[in-house]
């Protein structure tokens, strides 16, 4: 059995309704971990233990670290966890409710990843948070669900950070015998790497993150993904913080579901009935999830985006 599980495709008529279109939702928040991660992060951990692994080691205090916490709790692996000083009380805890041994060090993801990298025995496995084709592998297997619960969408609409899901969900396409089937990639602006690269017509390198999805917040996105952009159509979109931040409490309110802004990114395109949407009849939506996120703390983001946007 996989360590990931086959989760819920529903029609939303509320988003439906809001992006004139039928929007379906694959609901990977009700993952185990509370994302799509642990599709590819289970594969490659399941892979890595094939092959004698003794210790997971991963650099991500968010949704990545938590499903290598979880697969490495459910394969009987120890699991250590570098996570910057920016990380969430919450995630910390949960990190810990599944086992792993945290060690806090740097102040962004990079500085966290470096002192992984750096750990790693001739017995251990590193799990990269999105830059591995096992992951991709894995992460494809949202699709095969997609293709055996659906007829074909006119389009897929997802979250991209670093380009793992994108890299997942291209390639699932593709074998899946949908290889024509846009793509609508959303970031949050502040964290628009992806966006930033395709105008550049090549991968560029934030220099810092801005954005309150921190999730999405890979400062140059994978070189895989990149190359995506040359042989599959993909549609680059870039929402604000506020609009990622009330997607996630009218999400709440429509589904029982809470989601963070880096998921709240791509439902914002349903419900600003966004023009990027014309034209397709039938969409799907990766409901990517996010565990670490809790209510009051989208509250206060969304108080601090609105006062931003009464200062300018």
């Amino acid at each position: 059995m996989p360590l990931h599980i086959e989760t819920p495709l529903i029609e939303s008529r509320s988003l439906s309704s809001a992006g004139h279109c039928s929007v379906w939702l694959k609901l990977e928040a009700l993952q185990p971990p509370g994302s799509f991660k642990i599709r590819g992060i289970g594969a490659a951990c399941e892979e890595y233990s094939r092959r004698g692994a003794r210790r997971f080691v991963s650099s991500s205090g968010g949704n990545a670290g938590l499903a290598v916490a979880y697969a490495g709790r459910r394969l009987a692996t120890p699991v250590t966890v570098v996570v910057p000083e920016t990380t969430s009380a919450r995630a910390r805890e949960l990190l810990r409710q599944e086992a792993a041994k945290i060690i806090v060090h740097g102040a962004s993801w990079h500085e966290a990843n470096v002192l992984a990298l750096s750990m790693i025995e001739e017995s251990d496995a590193f799990l990269h948070p999105f830059d591995d084709p096992l992951l991709w592998h894995g992460h494809a297997t949202m699709v095969d669900e997609l293709a055996r619960s659906m007829p074909a969408p006119d389009a897929v609409v997802l979250s991209v950070g670093g380009g793992g899901l994108l890299c997942g969900v291209i390639e699932g396409l593709h074998r899946n015998g949908l290889g024509r089937v846009p793509v609508i990639a959303v970031e949050t602006a502040g964290a628009a790497s992806f966006n930033r690269s395709l105008l550049a017509g090549q991968r560029v390198e934030l220099e810092a993150i801005s954005s309150v999805a921190t999730s999405l917040g890979a400062k140059r996105v994978c070189e895989r993904a990149f190359q995506w952009s040359t042989e599959h159509p993909i549609h680059s979109v870039v929402v604000s913080d506020h609009a990622a931040l009330d997607a996630c409490e009218r999400f709440l309110a429509d589904h029982r579901l809470l989601v963070e802004p880096a998921c709240g990114a791509g439902l914002a395109l349903a419900y600003a009935g966004s023009p990027v949407l014309a034209g397709f009849a039938r969409v799907a939506f990766i409901v990517c999830g996010g565990a670490t996120a809790t209510i009051d703390q989208i509250r206060e983001w969304s108080a601090n985006a609105a006062e931003e946007q009464e200062d300018l």
